[in-house]
């Protein structure tokens, strides 16, 4: 219900937005440093912020599983995670406004944007270990108690991955439909995951009660994500007719972190989300080979625009990754078994 609720939000609704954003003037403006002569220059002026219509359509799909169903209980985690991309959605759209201001493609300063994520990372790490009882141990598939991070420690470790997975899906939106394609898949693994807690609460060493009431709550939460990605693909597939924005961008990737740090599935999260991993690590690889040696490992970082610029078609490049977000979205799954 809540998949299928934040769907058919998406899908009827993003049209009105469409409509407002272009009453309104907010484009997506193109950065000068992008791809050279490339059909991307074309996409400049494409309504921009269209993450307002995924992360109010998660928050009603949310709630209206709720409604819907009175014997589903609300749980301090889920309305953690909702506050979480609420948080991120207004540090994104303040940066996605600055640049539709400013007629470029440069919002918030760097400084400004990581101050942003890590004061709401900070408070959902508080309120996580303060009144979620998110457990301080490490775990892969299973609760894994050789390693207690402790209150501080796990505080920090929610705050570096929310700020990394946040990061990672906002340099993945840069084709149309590769984000919101990439996050579906990830979410829908994480869906069944939690789902799969609640339903073998022993095997997982959740308490009965709260513990079964937060992962049924986390399923739902991953399942309205999951529902509202794919439903924005309706509108945001090659040729797009709204881009996400920072507004979506951030949310998305700060949910998908902090879904697996509430799963206790936080190393499973390089596995399902390997292809923003990949799209990260890129990055890095190429800021770090440049600085040391003078030298570019990739034509052009984030990985996407690599391969664009050797000759992939967009079409094809999107396809490619979904088909390899699929993949690992399954390899995470299978992990299960180790069970």
């Amino acid at each position: 219900m809540a998949a299928g609720a934040s769907f058919a939000i998406v899908v009827f609704g993003t049209p009105l937005l469409i409509r407002f954003l272009r009453a309104r003037g907010i484009g997506q403006h193109i950065r000068d440093d992008g791809p050279i002569d490339h059909p991307h220059a074309a996409k400049a002026g494409t309504p921009t912020m269209g993450g307002l219509a995924i992360i109010g359509a998660t928050v009603v799909g949310y709630l209206f599983a709720h409604v819907r169903r009175s014997s589903i209980a609300f749980s301090r985690s889920g309305w953690a995670l909702l506050a979480l991309i609420v948080g991120l959605s207004i540090v994104g759209f303040i940066d996605d406004y600055l640049g539709v201001r400013a007629r470029r493609n440069l919002g918030l300063r760097k400084r400004g944007k990581t101050f942003g994520i890590v004061v709401i990372a900070a408070a959902f790490g508080w309120i996580a270990i303060t009144f979620a009882n998110t457990t301080t141990h490490l775990s892969f598939t299973r609760p894994f108690e050789g390693i207690d991070f402790g209150k501080a420690g796990m505080f920090l470790f929610i705050v570096v991955i929310i700020y990394a997975t946040a990061n990672a899906v906002n340099l993945t939106d840069g084709v149309d439909g590769l984000a919101a394609g990439s996050s579906a898949f990830t979410f829908a693994a994480f869906m069944i995951i939690a789902f799969t807690e609640f339903r073998h609460p022993t095997l997982y060493g959740l308490q009965l009660g709260a513990g079964t009431a937060q992962a049924q709550d986390l399923a739902i939460v991953a399942a309205a994500m999951f529902g509202a990605c794919a439903g924005f693909l309706w509108w945001n597939a090659a040729p797009a007719r709204i881009i996400m924005g920072d507004t979506g961008s951030l949310a998305i990737g700060g949910l998908i972190g902090v879904v697996a740090i509430c799963c206790k599935q936080e190393l499973l999260l390089v596995i399902v989300g390997g292809v923003f991993v990949i799209e990260a690590v890129s990055v890095i690889l190429q800021v770090l080979s440049f600085k040391l040696t003078g030298k570019r490992i990739f034509v052009m970082s984030p990985l996407h625009h690599h391969f664009e610029l050797v000759g992939w078609k967009e079409n094809t490049v999107i396809v490619r990754f979904w088909i390899l977000s699929g993949i690992f979205a399954l390899l995470g799954l299978a992990t299960l078994k180790l069970r």
